[in-house]
């Protein structure tokens, strides 16, 4: 089948008006060569930002598609949708994580202006809170590290509204939480030191766990998303949960928040780790399905996020 030598590129915006005629294009080009294409022409718009479709209200194209195995002819009409401004993961990250580490500090150090006048800058004499404190901010340090040291994050990018409304999520749960564990009030758990030191061996095991499974993942190769080869246990026992979940991860993370609720027997970290469980619940499937198309020879003992069950 004779294929033609070059192929022609119209891109119009959403109300249809024509914003360049691309000559030349050669039939092997992918969506994201003609996005810097573009690009050159509106520096404004630079490729994270585009999103290009072959109908006004179609579904956008991904970078890696080729030209000449699209259905179009030689001459092909493209619609360009601006995504808004974008941010990298790593910013991403990093943005979602100094917050709720920085605004838990100002409860606990109780700054004026939170609690009642004459606990200003006071802080409270329960053990639990002080170790509260620190295993919330062990958390999110752990984060930023892995963040900045440990995850490989693609060149993807987030538009900046929904940064916001992550930022939003988790600045405004780190403050709810704070508030109630911090206040003046706020009394020990029902059953004192042995639900607070076993909640907090847990909480430690799972912290360890989650470091291990993500330095795991670090020495694996990732063709956007999807995967190069399957994730399995080494040496180290807290990976050894790979022989149950594809993301223990998220497993680990959950087992984090359910043991700092516990220790802390306070009623908003539960409703976060609830919230969290079903989000992580909704991407650890996603990625499951994702290991079993891409992998024939799957492990079938293997579920999303809980062992045998989901």
């Amino acid at each position: 089948m004779n294929r033609a030598a070059f192929f022609e590129v119209e891109i119009l915006d959403s109300k249809k008006l024509q914003l360049c005629f691309l000559e030349k294009v050669e039939p092997n080009a992918t969506i994201g060569e003609i996005k810097c294409l573009l690009h050159k022409y509106y520096p404004k718009w630079y490729p994270a930002r585009q999103s290009l479709t072959l109908r006004p209200n179609g579904k956008s194209l991904k970078d890696d598609e080729v030209l000449e195995n699209l259905p179009v002819g030689t001459s092909a009409t493209m619609f360009l949708h601006d995504l808004g401004p974008q941010l990298g993961w790593t910013m991403v990250f990093l943005v979602e994580c100094i917050g709720p580490l920085i605004i838990y500090l100002l409860f606990y150090y109780r700054l004026p202006n939170i609690y009642p006048a004459t606990h200003d800058f006071t802080t409270s004499p329960f053990a639990v809170v002080q170790l509260a404190c620190v295993c919330h901010s062990l958390h999110y340090i752990r984060r930023l590290v892995e963040t900045i040291f440990v995850h490989r994050f693609s060149h993807g990018t987030l538009p900046l509204h929904t940064i916001m409304r992550n930022c939003l999520y988790y600045w405004g749960f780190a403050a709810w939480l704070a508030y109630y564990i911090n206040h003046p009030l706020y009394t020990p758990p029902s059953y004192g030191n042995p639900q607070v030191y076993c909640s907090l061996a847990v909480f430690g095991l799972c912290e360890v766990g989650n470091f291990s499974i993500h330095l795991t993942l670090n020495h694996l190769g990732c063709n956007g998303l999807r995967p190069k080869s399957i994730p399995y246990p080494n040496r180290n026992p807290f990976t050894w949960l790979f022989f149950f979940v594809s993301c223990p991860n998220y497993t680990y993370e959950v087992g984090t928040w359910i043991s700092f609720s516990v220790m802390t027997q306070c009623v908003p970290v539960a409703i976060f780790a609830f919230i969290g469980f079903i989000q992580m619940t909704i991407w650890a499937r996603e990625k499951h399905a994702i290991y079993t198309r891409e992998f024939s020879d799957y492990p079938d003992l293997r579920s999303a996020i809980v062992p045998l069950f989901l």
